[in-house]
């Protein structure tokens, strides 16, 4: 198995993390027990959900189901479960704790239909992890190794803003350290990502996909030497495979590149999860639970190669708001203003691009909450439409052509318009990063645009290939 090993710290340790998909039925857990056992380093585990399980959750939170299909979804959750249990043999106190999952979760989902709250939806949408890690221990228990399952909660700490809270970086560390580390000298520790606990004990996560940053705050609350993250996909491609047979798998991206990549749309990584790796200089392993001999890719602060054009990112459901008013012309604090309002809602933006009189700027549609809610809310627009014109384009999609150097290297715009001649590039961003150039175009074409350009960026760019 091609485990890459450089710049290991003193502490040996290697933590895992493993997606939905990896951990879809019982083969798939065993897969992922087998990259387990076959790297005795490796000490702490982080699951996430069965796949679909989360999606059968978000419904629920909604709060919006018929009773039928309430008790439908419901029955798909308990299904994949008992799926799973059939294969194992499992003693009466894991059926007994597995079985009162269910049934906590029963009973939260008809709470929320009665009247669904931030909190109560957090709470629902943990299940799936403490399921997931439930069973997977199990898994492992089967196999033979010592293992034990961890409710993160008690160390997870954020703060209170559901759907998307914040971790607590210091006082994670000093729970890890309390909690957590004293358990990995004699166990393999599976652990849930995703979600973590208040101050007050209250169920939080950290926003959807957030099992990533999970394992790399732990990570680096633990010091470990590596962080592998195992998908369903060999490594983080040039681009996603589903759009071109072209992309290709990349042996190694710095940090920085990956930083990029994640945020403006690549699903390997959470766009948070490099932080902690980048803070403690930990390496960050990406591969294949289906295939882990075909090897990955490594993300590393330095990277051998720097090549111009590394990769394409791709994010779709883009909306472009354009804010205008007169008032902007030579007034100062005008767009103090906007932003104030924008933080108020807590919303994160992408782009920024000003003239005289207008801004505009970009943000997922659904947002980034757990449960999908959007953030454009009625209240943020009626405080935004009482100081400018507001117009709202939705549907679009963000392309970020990744690299090193975008921002001094001669020929990129030119290579880049003429390749996308017919096309009507809605807004574009260059200059505030060496590593991205980001533009807004329509969503229908975006599949096609990205296809051109990876055709005509990387036709004889192999550095950095797998």
């Amino acid at each position: 198995m091609k485990f890459s090993t450089q710049n290991l710290s003193p502490n040996n340790t290697v933590i895992a993390k493993f997606g939905g998909t990896s951990l879809a039925d019982f083969e798939a857990m065993s897969r992922c027990a087998d990259v387990v056992l076959s790297d005795p380093k490796t000490r702490l585990v982080v699951v996430s959900a069965s796949s679909g399980v989360t999606n059968l959750l978000v419904s629920l939170s909604s709060g919006t189901l018929t009773e039928d299909e309430r008790t439908s979804a419901l029955a798909k959750i308990a299904q994949i479960q008992q799926n799973i249990m059939s294969r194992l043999s499992l003693s009466d106190e894991v059926v007994e704790r597995i079985n009162h999952l269910l049934a906590q979760m029963n009973d939260l989902s008809l709470a929320i239909a009665n009247g669904p709250t931030a909190a109560f939806t957090d709470k629902l949408l943990s299940f799936g992890e403490r399921l997931s890690s439930t069973l997977f221990t199990q898994v492992l228990l089967a196999r033979g190794e010592q293992a034990v399952c961890f409710d993160v909660r008690d160390v997870m700490r954020t703060d209170s803003e559901y759907g998307k809270a914040a971790p607590l970086f210091e006082d994670i560390a000093n729970l890890v350290e309390q909690r957590l580390a004293p358990l990995l000298s004699g166990n393999v520790v599976v652990t849930q990502g995703f979600i973590g606990s208040d101050a007050n004990g209250a169920t939080t996560t950290l926003g959807r996909g957030g099992s990533d940053y999970s394992a790399a705050l732990l990570g680096e609350a633990v010091g470990v030497a590596q962080i592998n993250i195992w998908t369903d996909v060999t490594g983080i491609f040039t681009t996603d495979p589903r759009i071109t047979s072209q992309a290709y798998a990349l042996k190694e991206i710095s940090f920085n590149e990956a930083a990029e990549m994640a945020t403006f749309g690549a699903k390997v990584l959470h766009p948070s999860t490099l932080i902690p790796a980048m803070r403690k200089n930990i390496p960050v392993f990406v591969g294949s639970s289906r295939d882990p001999q075909a090897g990955g890719t490594l993300v590393l602060n330095e990277t051998e190669s720097k090549p111009v054009y590394r990769a394409i990112a791709l994010r779709r459901e883009q909306t472009l708001v354009t804010v205008t008013s007169m008032n902007m012309l030579h007034a100062p604090g005008f767009l103090a203003k906007v932003f104030t309002i924008l933080a108020k809602y807590n919303l994160s933006i992408d782009l920024v691009t000003t003239s005289e009189i207008s801004v505009a700027l970009t943000l997922d549609s659904t947002g980034s909450n757990s449960s999908g809610q959007s953030q454009l809310s009625p209240e943020l627009l009626v405080e935004l439409e009482e100081i400018c014109q507001v117009t709202i384009e939705q549907d679009l999609a963000l392309v970020a052509l990744i690299g090193n150097a975008i921002d001094s290297s001669y020929g990129v715009g030119t290579r880049l318009f003429s390749t996308l001649d017919d096309v009507n590039v809605r807004m574009i961003c260059q200059g505030a990063s060496p590593h991205n150039l980001c533009f807004l175009v329509d969503g229908e074409i975006a599949s096609d645009v990205v296809s051109r350009l990876h055709s005509s960026m990387f036709e004889d760019n192999t550095q950095g290939v797998a």
